[in-house]
């Protein structure tokens, strides 16, 4: 075997220990979002926002909490979800619940 081939593996065997990129801001909001469906069963609408934080990102989900019909009448939720730079939940609190035809005062 000849010494480029030699480099070639040792580069190789020492792609396992390097420290993954980090991940977009699109790959780390999915994440979470997949995390919190696992753990709440509630399927997200929507992103709302996204913060950078101390320890990551902070990012409000809109959440339908109850059905209803019309679909102007709908209980939904806005939730703030806490990751780690790599996307990791590392908790979750419901900020507040609305009906999805009410508008926020201005």
């Amino acid at each position: 075997m000849s010494e480029r081939e030699h480099a070639s593996k040792r580069d190789t065997a020492h792609e396992g220990e390097r420290r993954p990129a980090r991940s977009s801001l699109a790959a780390v909001v999915k994440r979470a979002a997949q995390q919190f469906v696992e753990l709440t069963a509630k399927q997200p609408e929507g992103v709302t926002g996204v913060r950078k934080s101390d320890t990551g990102w902070s990012v409000l989900l809109d959440v339908v909490e109850l059905e209803r019909v019309p679909s102007t009448t709908t209980v939904l939720a806005t939730y703030r979800i806490e990751v780690d730079e790599d996307g990791e939940l590392m908790g979750y609190e419901r900020l507040r619940r609305y009906v999805r035809g009410a508008v926020d005062p201005t």
